[in-house]
């Protein structure tokens, strides 16, 4: 075995850091990289899962893009795995695959209410305003007050960018559909819940500071958060990340607030118990219950109930993976039950041989990019070190596969297309003097990016 010719499903920040790890790894064989993305673009949630208005965070595609553009890693965009492409074909032109797939739906919070109408998934609203094909082009904005559930970097996402007044938004690369849903909305007050106190908090002190600085929106905390116990004094203390945090939400409390036309609660010790319906089907309250710490960083219930009138709901609590065809799936951790990357059969625990994971439907959705990086390093050694355990296809040369594509009718797109939309974006926003504004149909990226390709 002289060459290695390897699939990767998802061309994300996982997916496409692997490629990059593989090719520049001490081996003694040749490597020739298939990359394939469900969506007509690359980047993953780097593009559909990071809010607009961030665009230090944008700056990871700056490093992407050159991985990509070295042109030793070939992309197959608008590609679906499992119909457009299953594992048997996989196994025919390649001697193993990485599943790089993220997780990009929402986990459940298991709470009365749910399903009520204006009860929303973090994800959901997240893929809308980041314009992704998938989604409807509308969003029912039409709650004056609004609640978001979580703790996390997702939550303050979702409540920036309900508080944040739409124009403020224009220099970013938001789609148009997206602007004039934000500026109609008849928004005032947007309250974030926390089960725990704001020493325990899983947002970083970047997505806080943001929140501060948000124009004609007032900061609103409430004392009773703040009569700390030992175990957060301690958690202050020791740890530079929660002391910064602490700095900042004390410097809130200060602020004078009453001038502002919005609104930002944040309400920490608050389980939510229900999502309250108004007798026709429509969220009217969340009704929570108020916790207090344990002494040991955690909370107790404290069997006091209150209730916040509010008109929708979003619940960011995480992020769940998605099962994919023929490959075993863990359906309680919602990941590729695996050892150290290498796909495990989900029966006898036993290794699937030639299949490999990566990124969050290997691990969950936790960890930064750099975790990415690393966890893509182990995934790498196994495939190296497995070399007498690669599938031995049947029609491995790169040809055939664009063959096997072409013969299904699929309307794939390359790297040249991806380029010609992305230029494409770019002179749509330069009129404007903003940076991008991105095509959102499917249909339009698709044949944008294969103008020059039929």
């Amino acid at each position: 075995m002289t060459k290695l010719r390897l699939a990767i499903v998802g061309a994300g920040p996982a997916g496409i850091y692997a490629a990059d790890i593989l090719l520049k790894s001490e081996r003694s064989f040749d490597v020739s990289i298939d990359l394939f993305e469900q969506l007509p673009a690359p980047y993953g949630l780097v593009r559909y899962g990071v809010a607009p208005d961030h665009p230090r965070i944008k700056g990871i595609v700056t490093a992407l893009r050159e991985v990509l553009d070295r042109g030793d890693i070939r992309i197959f965009g608008n590609v679906s795995f499992g119909s457009d492409i299953t594992l048997d074909d996989l196994k025919r032109h390649y001697h193993a695959v990485i599943f790089a797939t993220g997780a990009v739906r929402d986990a459940d919070l298991d709470i009365p209410g749910v399903g009520l109408d204006g009860s929303y998934g973090a994800a959901e609203f997240v893929s809308w305003f980041d314009g992704h094909p998938d989604v409807p082009r509308t969003w029912p904005l039409e709650a004056q007050s609004v609640a978001v559930i979580g703790n996390g970097n997702v939550a303050l996402d979702v409540s920036r960018m309900l508080a944040k007044h739409a124009d403020d938004l224009l220099p970013t690369e938001i789609p148009a559909n997206v602007y004039e849903g934000l500026k109609a909305s008849p928004v005032t007050d947007v309250h974030v819940f926390g089960r725990r106190g704001p020493a325990q908090v899983k947002f970083t002190p970047l997505e806080l500071r943001e929140l501060g600085e948000l124009n004609d929106v007032d900061m609103v905390l409430y004392d009773e958060d703040f009569d700390y116990d030992e175990a957060a004094r301690a958690a202050i203390a020791s740890n530079k990340q929660v002391m910064v945090i602490d700095r900042v939400l004390q410097q809130w409390r200060t602020r004078e607030i009453g001038s502002a036309s919005r609104r930002l609660h944040l309400h920490f010790y608050a389980k939510p118990l229900e999502i309250v319906g108004d007798g026709n089907g429509r969220v009217s309250a969340l009704r929570y219950e108020r916790t207090a710490p344990d002494a040991e960083g955690g909370v107790v219930g404290t069997g006091e109930i209150r209730e916040i009138p509010i008109q929708a709901i979003y619940r960011a609590v995480g992020y769940f993976g998605s099962e994919l065809p023929g490959v075993p799936f863990d359906v309680r951790h919602g990941v590729i039950p695996n050892h150290e990357g290498q796909v495990l059969h989900g029966d006898d625990n036993e290794q699937m041989f030639g299949v490999y994971a990566t990124g969050w439907i290997k691990r969950g959705p936790v960890g930064l990019i750099g975790h990415t990086k690393s966890d893509a390093m182990e995934t790498v050694r196994h495939i190296i070190n497995d070399q007498a355990n690669w599938w031995s296809p049947s029609s491995p040369s790169e040809e055939s596969v664009v063959e096997l594509l072409q013969s299904r009718g699929v309307e794939y797109t390359d790297l040249d297309g991806w380029h010609r939309l992305d230029q494409h974006e770019l002179a749509l926003g330069e009129p404007e003097g903003r940076v991008r504004i991105k095509v959102v149909p499917r249909d339009e990226m698709v044949r944008i990016s294969r103008t020059d390709a039929d």
